[in-house]
Parts: C-alpha cells; structure tokens; sequence
C-alpha cells in the first residue's frame, strides 16, 4: 500500500478589493509631462543661447570683401 500524505492546508487570507484611482493615474501624468517640458525648455535654452553665441563669434567670411554686382 502506498502512503498517502496528508491533504494540503489552504489558508484563506482576507485582502481588500484593488481599486482605480483615475485622479492619482491623471495627476502623475501630468507630472511626468511637466517634468519633461521643463526638461525641453531648458535643454531648448541652452542649446539656443550656445548657437547664438557661437554665431556672434565666427568671422564674416565676406567682411573684408567688397561685394558688387556687376552689371553687364
């Protein structure tokens, strides 16, 4: 005869039912949305004021050149 072992012990532990929570959904997008505006302005910034500057600071290649049309 083979030995049986016994019947598992099942445990039933109460749990409260999950709930959605649409405000807490919506109000963490729109923070990850701002924190990602801010992040794109300011990179945006940045970037702008460095072309700016570096802009202001090459030379003209034509400064020296007098330009003229030549009329035939």
């Amino acid at each position: 005869m083979i030995p049986q072992s016994p019947p598992p012990n099942v445990i039933w532990v109460p749990v409260q039912k999950p709930t959605f929570d649409l405000v807490g959904v919506v109000l963490s997008s729109l923070g990850l949305a701002g924190i990602c505006a801010a992040v794109a302005l300011t990179l945006g910034t940045a970037l702008g004021i460095y072309f700016i500057v570096r802009a202001r600071r090459q030379v003209d290649p034509l400064a020296g050149r007098r330009t003229t049309l030549r009329l035939v």
